[in-house]
């Protein structure tokens, strides 16, 4: 690990301002990803900003009534909030699948959705990626390529975004606060993510001195009080996803789906809304079988490769059992 100078942030505006202009300077949350990838060689800045001393550490309750949650919040702090717990069951499982306790006790909230992919060639300082270099190649297409994408990748990366927590987010239609250079502005969460493109190397929309401030979410509905948040791993604990949803259901009192949500993990370089399925069973009566229907709609677009084919077959199966579970019926035979 080189040397690196270290300073911290009294205030928002101080920390981007040490940023600027400065492209070998980060910002530092927890350190949970961002120190793993300077002792691979993967991230080798000259200045550290710890912003944890920020006054962003708050959950607050917002006009709307929805929740305002500073970047700086631990993730476990989050998930036991009575009223993440309450409102949005499926934000505070997706934290609590995603991490041990001693690194949710760590992990903030902006850091949490910052935190870049587990591809192996990306964390290979001695392999081609052309995440960590755009334009050295992709290896993954025809080398170890398990655990990545299937949805939305392109030929220059197919690398997946490894966070449970933003796929939970992504079905709540969340936004995130960012100050910058150029000032404060929201951005929804389902645009924060890039496309790999042919520069992969660029993760979000953000520009290197924008900090993440806070989290919003939105009033909480009957389809996100209604959800959940399911997981499938390697093995039974702290491993990251190989698919996952966060699902929302509300129904009318015949069995109607009256709005649905979901969002898959695991299979793109960002949480991925079902947008054909969610359009697909808005207004048909629930059952296994239009879930089935809905969820073989949106995985027809994917385009796995030979060792990750089965993903596509998981990703189905995961959203329809999270919404036969919601819907109180019995999954099919």
């Amino acid at each position: 690990m080189k040397p690196f100078a270290y300073a911290v942030a009294e205030a928002p505006g101080q920390a981007v301002d040490q940023l600027a202009g400065r492209p070998g300077a980060k910002f530092l949350g927890g350190g949970t990803n961002l120190v793993d990838l300077m002792r691979l060689g993967v991230e080798s800045p000259d200045l550290l900003v710890d912003v944890t001393r920020l006054d962003l550490d708050r959950i607050e309750a917002t006009a709307g009534g929805g929740l305002l949650v500073g970047a700086v919040v631990r993730n476990s702090d989050l998930a036991a909030d009575p009223r993440v717990r309450t409102a949005y069951p499926m934000l505070s499982q997706a934290l609590l699948s995603g991490a041990s306790g001693q690194l949710r006790n760590l992990a903030t909230v902006g850091g949490n959705l910052l935190q870049r992919t587990r591809c192996l060639y990306f964390q290979d300082v001695t392999k081609p990626c052309n995440k960590r270099k755009p334009g050295s190649g992709c290896p993954a297409r025809t080398g170890v390529h398990r655990d990545l994408a299937i949805l939305g990748a392109g030929e220059h990366c197919i690398a997946t975004h490894p966070s449970d927590f933003a796929v939970a987010l992504a079905a709540l239609d969340a936004r995130v606060h960012v100050t910058g250079p150029g000032g404060d502005r929201q951005v929804a969460l389902n645009e924060l993510y890039r496309a790999p493109g042919e520069d992969p190397s660029r993760d979000t929309v953000l520009d290197p001195a924008d900090l993440i401030t806070a989290v919003e979410l939105p009033s909480p509905l009957a389809v996100h009080q209604n959800s959940l948040y399911r997981k499938a791993r390697d093995r039974a604990s702290y491993a990251f996803a190989v698919g996952s949803v966060a699902a929302g259901l509300s129904l009318t009192a015949d069995g109607t789906v009256e709005e649905v949500r979901i969002a898959l993990g695991a299979v793109a370089h960002k949480p991925w809304r079902a947008r054909l399925a969610e359009t697909a069973l808005t207004g048909r009566v629930a059952g296994a079988e239009e879930f089935r229907r809905a969820a073989e709609l949106e995985m027809a677009a994917a385009e796995p490769l030979p060792d990750n084919e089965f993903k596509v077959r998981l990703s189905q199966n995961l959203i329809v059992a999270a919404l036969c579970t919601l819907a109180g019926i019995e999954e099919e035979a």
